[in-house]
């Protein structure tokens, strides 16, 4: 009997250290993960009247799934940024539009992610809506994706306009036929923004810019953007009309990689 006892005092000794060590663990983990630098505010407490549609919360998206580090739908930058944008929404709220984010700050672990898909040429679930006619074995080459992101240093945001006041955009269904990220804006995955010529992502040429095929009203719209963001400071990346830089960046050499999470900022 007193074997037996003895086991028995070892078992639950034993669960009972189990059971402090599974408790511990979250706090351990919560104390390790990194947290942004002061400089860094959540985009809503500067304006929260600049939509967010954080595609990469979602399956609507190049890869068809959530992407790693982005824990909640919102928009995180350096404040000097923010407040930039804020000078832009300040001035196109008067116009009758609004911006409309999509991604903010991208941590490295999801840029990661980014490489991880682009290598497994197996993958190509999205390939009909956001690269139709680029070989995913290209891709790296091409410049569509990079080991490093300038979206790490958290002065750098992708976006559009939307007229106001803003219809609602219905939502992705997974599974649902993909059409081509380029085709006419009836009949491409309906999105609230102006027309712009292609959708959001789109791996192609005609996302560049000022690429002298998108004529017209496409054309105006872009201009429009670039002009209201490069008064407010922004840079546009040539090859993608939603991307632009914050300049000068408050840190032009360093890649974060805390979660896009409240908590992240939090106490900011």
């Amino acid at each position: 009997m007193t074997g037996i006892a003895s086991a028995f005092r070892v078992l639950a000794a034993t669960a009972a250290a189990l059971l402090a060590f599974s408790a511990a663990t979250p706090a351990a983990q919560a104390k390790t993960e990194p947290k942004a630098p002061e400089e860094f505010v959540a985009l809503r407490s500067v304006d929260p009247t600049i939509i967010q549609e954080m595609r990469y919360t979602t399956v609507h998206n190049f890869l068809g799934e959530p992407v790693d580090g982005y824990r909640q739908p919102l928009c995180i930058l350096t404040r000097p940024a923010a407040q930039a944008l804020h000078r832009a929404q300040t001035q196109l709220l008067r116009q009758g539009y609004s911006l409309k984010v999509y991604d903010c700050y991208r941590p490295q672990r999801a840029v990661d992610h980014f490489v991880r898909w682009a290598e497994d040429l197996d993958d190509g679930a999205m390939k009909g809506e956001f690269y139709p006619r680029v070989d995913k074995t290209r891709l790296f080459t091409d410049g569509y994706i990079a080991e490093k992101s300038g979206h790490s240093r958290g002065s750098t945001v992708d976006l559009t306009l939307v007229r106001l006041p803003a219809a609602p955009t219905r939502p992705y269904v997974p599974g649902e036929q993909l059409v081509p990220c380029y085709a006419p804006q009836a009949e491409r995955f309906p999105d609230n923004s102006v027309d712009m010529g292609t959708g959001f992502d789109c791996f192609d040429t005609l996302s560049h810019t000022d690429d002298p095929r998108i004529q017209g009203v496409q054309r105006a719209n872009r201009q429009f953007l670039k002009t209201t963001l490069t008064d407010a400071g922004f840079v546009n990346l040539a090859e993608e009309w939603w991307h632009y830089t914050f300049k000068p960046e408050l840190f032009p050499d360093t890649y974060f990689d805390f979660p896009v999470a409240q908590r992240s900022v939090a106490g900011h």
